[in-house]
Order: C-alpha cells, then sequence, then structure tokens
C-alpha cells in the first residue's frame, strides 16, 4: 500500500485574539464594548503600541498629549477588567513603522486586529490579514431612521445648498433639511 506525500494547510481551531492598535485605544469606545461581554476572544496590545502612546502623551503638542494620555488611560481600565483576556505581548519587529510592525504580529500570532484607521485597514485587507474596523461595529449597531418617517430636529445652521438647513441626530448623524433655511435655530 503507498501513500502519496500530502501536505496539509494549517488550520486554525478557535478564536483569533484581538490586536488592538493606537487608534482603537485612543478612540476608547472599546472599554464600551469589552463592559457589554461581547468580547469573549483574548485581547493583545503589542508593546510597540504602547509605547507609540506613551510618545503621544510626552508630546509638546496638547492635542497629540491629550490623545496618548487617553490611549494609556484605556489600557489601565481594560486590564482592570476582571472578565477580559488582556495580554502585553513583547515580540520584538526590529526596523518598521508601527503599523507594518502590527501587520507582522498579525501575521505571526495570527490575529484580527481591531482599528478606527481606514489606511491600516486597506493596507490589511490588501495582504489578507483579518481586520475589524470599530466604526463599521458601531454602524452595524445605530438604530435606523426610515426615510420619510416623521422626525423633530434642531435645526443648528444653514447647509451646502441655498434653502438647506443641518441638524443633527443624538448620535451625531448629520441631517439635511431641504427648504429650511428659514427654521434654523427650530
Amino acid at each position: 500500500l503507498v501513500i502519496p506525500y500530502v501536505e496539509f494547510a494549517k488550520q486554525l481551531r478557535g478564536p483569533r485574539p484581538l490586536l488592538l492598535d493606537t487608534s482603537a485605544l485612543i478612540d476608547a469606545r472599546i472599554v464600551d464594548l469589552v463592559a457589554t461581554g461581547i468580547i469573549q476572544y483574548p485581547v493583545v496590545i503589542p508593546h510597540f503600541v504602547i509605547a507609540e502612546l506613551q510618545t503621544l502623551a510626552d508630546s509638546d503638542n496638547k492635542l497629540k498629549r491629550a490623545r496618548g494620555r487617553r490611549g494609556l488611560d484605556v489600557v489601565t481600565r481594560l486590564q482592570r477588567m476582571p472578565t477580559l483576556d488582556l495580554s502585553i505581548d513583547e515580540t520584538v519587529i526590529p526596523g518598521k513603522a508601527v503599523d507594518q510592525q502590527l501587520l507582522e504580529l498579525a501575521r505571526r500570532m495570527p490575529a484580527t486586529i481591531l482599528t478606527t484607521d481606514l489606511a491600516l485597514g486597506r493596507i490589511a485587507s490588501i495582504q489578507n490579514i483579518r481586520i475589524l474596523n470599530l466604526n463599521d461595529v458601531s454602524n452595524a449597531l445605530k438604530p435606523s431612521v426610515i426615510p420619510g418617517e416623521p422626525l423633530s430636529i434642531k435645526l443648528i445652521k444653514p447647509g451646502e445648498q441655498s434653502g438647506q438647513a443641518v441638524g443633527y441626530l443624538d448620535d451625531g448623524t448629520m441631517v439635511v433639511a431641504e427648504d429650511g433655511g428659514h427654521a434654523i435655530g427650530q
């Protein structure tokens, strides 16, 4: 009996860890998402992402400093969540930018990258690395408003076209009212 040589492709069974990038930590919605209990996967924060947050937190630019500090605060809050399987990965990937290191680490693990960075998402998709954009998750959970349905909204400014007025829903969605220019402030 002769059995030919067959090479089997490695298949990952079980959950892939979620690899958090800098933008997802600065965004901070991950804390609320984890608090719901929906995240059942191991969550990994690479040490180079924490180093980037530290660099931002030490910046001379006030806005960058605030973003870096918020990101570091989010890391601390995630570490204190008892139901979250969180780890800090110490893998060293020399000579690359943070996004490239993140892509390489996701490929090695293999992991799914959780981000809000559209450019990183596109690059990851090109390289066949799984990506989950936090903005897509948020948009999927938004309650939908059906066109033609009555809606009460305060119009606060003129629109781009003549006669238009603009208002916002509670979730920040912009609504443009045609011929509503006369009702601004109402």
